[in-house]
C-alpha cells in the first residue's frame, strides 16, 4: 500500500528538489484543491479524518471551518505555520523540513486556498538553520515556477519565512502569535480563537508542519486512501520518534496506531546492551509515563488517554535503568520552569518550586513532607487553572513520576540520589 511521501530525503542528506518532487506527484494535491471550492476542500479534509499532529490533535478540517468565507468576510485572513519545535524529545518536524520542503510549501497553499487566506507565514525555531536555508531554497523555486500566484482564479498566495526568538512558550498557539506581532510571546485570552481574532486581529488558523505535510497526498489520493492507512480509528499515519538509550533512536513513518513496542523493539532494535527499559514519555516530555508492560499500547489518541497517558508529538523518551527517575524530572521541571512567560502565577511560581523541590531530593537534602508539597502542585496546576498549558503539561511527568517511582523518591529522602552513587560519571 503506498503511503504519504513525509521525510523523503535525498541518499547525499540534501532536500528534494522541485524537480523531483513534481516527477513524484507533488503539487497535483495543489492543482485538485485549487478545482474545488474552499469549502469543498474543508469538507474533503474532514472526511479523511485528519487531526492536528502539533499535540492537541483537533479534527483540521474542522479548525478551519470556523473561519468565515464569502463575499461577506472581505477582510484579511493569515495561515500561520507552527514550526517551533522546542518540546524536549521531539524532531519530527526538522525531519520533514530538512528533507522535503515542498511537501510544506504544497500543504501551506492548499490549506491558504480552504480558508481564502493571501497571506501566510512559516514561524520556524531560531536554531533551525539547516531548515531555513532547505525552505528559502524551496519558495525561490516555488516562486519562480509560479506555483504561489496561479491556478484558481485570483489565487496568489504571499508566503514568509519567519526565524523565532527561541522561547518554548513561541509554539503556544497565541503566544506564537504575539511573537510574530514583535511582542513579548504570552498566552491570550480565548474566546476570541484565532479563526475569528488572531493576528493583528483577523481571522488566522495555526497549523502544525506535520499536519499541513498530510494535505498534499489527502487531496490527491482522497480521504478514503488516507484512512485505510491507519490500524486504528485515527485516519493516516504519524511520523513516531523515540530517543534515549537504544539501539537505533531515531524517527519512523508508521500506520497511526502503531504499538509501543513495535516502535522501541522493530524499528529502535531495542535497548542498548546493559541497559534496561524502566518506563516512557510516549508523545514528549509534557506527557504521562508508561511502563513496560504497556508496551503493546497504540500510538493513538484514545488508547493512549485510556492507559493515561496522551499521543502528544508522537516521540517516545525512553527511561532506562541507569537514569534517575528524580533526576529526569529535575531536568524536565527546570525546563519548563526556565520557559515559562511568567504571565500567570501557578507557572510562575509553581514550577520554580517544584524544580527546587527535585533539585533538594537530588542533592540528598529532601524532606518526607516534600512528596506532598508536590503531589499538591500535580492537584493544583491543571487545566482552567492557567492561561495556558504549559504549567498543566509540565505536571503531567510529574504526576506519573510519583505514582510509579514512589519508592524512588522515598530513597532519595533517606539517603540522596542511589544513581549518583551507582554511576557517579554517569
Amino acid at each position: 500500500m503506498e503511503r504519504p511521501l513525509t521525510g523523503r530525503m535525498r541518499s547525499d542528506g540534501r532536500p528534494v528538489e522541485l524537480s523531483a518532487y513534481r516527477e513524484a506527484g507533488g503539487y497535483e494535491g495543489l492543482r485538485r484543491a485549487q478545482s474545488l471550492s474552499p469549502r469543498q476542500v474543508q469538507e474533503l479534509v474532514n472526511a479523511s479524518g485528519l487531526r492536528g499532529r502539533g499535540g492537541a490533535g483537533f479534527p483540521t478540517g474542522q479548525k478551519w471551518s470556523f473561519v468565515p468565507l464569502g463575499p461577506a468576510s472581505k477582510r484579511h485572513k493569515y495561515l500561520v505555520v507552527n514550526a517551533d519545535e522546542m518540546e524536549p524529545g521531539t524532531m519530527k518536524d526538522r525531519w520533514l523540513l530538512e528533507g522535503d520542503p515542498h511537501q510544506l510549501l504544497e500543504g501551506v497553499a492548499i490549506a491558504a486556498h480552504a480558508i481564502e487566506a493571501e497571506v501566510a507565514y512559516i514561524y520556524l525555531r531560531g536554531e533551525y538553520r539547516r531548515a531555513a536555508a532547505a525552505l528559502e531554497h524551496a519558495l525561490e523555486e516555488a516562486r519562480e515556477a509560479g506555483l504561489l500566484d496561479q491556478g484558481a482564479p485570483g489565487f496568489r498566495l504571499e508566503v514568509h519565512l519567519h526565524l523565532s526568538a527561541g522561547r518554548y512558550m513561541c509554539g503556544e498557539e497565541s503566544g506564537l502569535l504575539d511573537a510574530l506581532e514583535g511582542r513579548r510571546a504570552t498566552p491570550r485570552n480565548k474566546p476570541p480563537y484565532p479563526q475569528l481574532s488572531g493576528l493583528w486581529g483577523k481571522p488566522t488558523v495555526v497549523n502544525n508542519v506535520e499536519t499541513l505535510c498530510n494535505l498534499p497526498h489527502i487531496l490527491a489520493r482522497g480521504p478514503e486512501w488516507f484512512r485505510a492507512l491507519s490500524v486504528s480509528p485515527d485516519s493516516g499515519t504519524k511520523i513516531y520518534g523515540a530517543s534515549g538509550h537504544l539501539k537505533r533512536p531515531g524517527l519512523w513513518e508508521l500506520p497511526m496506531g502503531a504499538t509501543v513496542r513495535e516502535i522501541l523493539e522493530e524499528h529502535a532494535g531495542g535497548m542498548q546492551e546493559g541497559y534496561r527499559l524502566r518506563g516512557l514519555l510516549p508523545g514528549g516530555a509534557s506527557t504521562e509515563f508508561l511502563l513496560e508492560k504497556q508496551l503493546d499500547v497504540k500510538m493513538d489518541f484514545a488508547s493512549l488517554a485510556s492507559a493515561g497517558s496522551r499521543l502528544g508529538t508522537g516521540t517516545i523518551v525512553v527511561l532506562d535503568d541507569r537514569t534517575c527517575p528524580v533526576g529526569m524530572l529535575h531536568s524536565l521541571e527546570l525546563f519548563f520552569a526556565r520557559e515559562s512567560c511568567g504571565w500567570c502565577t501557578p507557572c510562575r511560581e509553581g514550577l520554580p518550586w517544584v524544580a527546587r523541590i527535585l533539585q533538594a531530593l537530588e542533592e540528598g537534602k529532601g524532606k518526607s513532607e516534600d512528596l506532598k508539597v508536590l503531589e499538591d502542585h500535580t492537584r493544583f496546576i491543571r487545566p482552567g487553572t492557567t492561561y495556558c498549558a504549559l504549567a498543566p503539561g509540565a505536571m503531567e511527568p510529574l504526576a506519573s513520576g510519583l505514582k510509579h517511582f514512589r519508592a524512588e523518591f522515598e530513597a532519595h529522602i533517606e539517603g540522596g540520589c542511589p544513581w549518583r552513587q551507582a554511576w557517579p560519571a554517569s
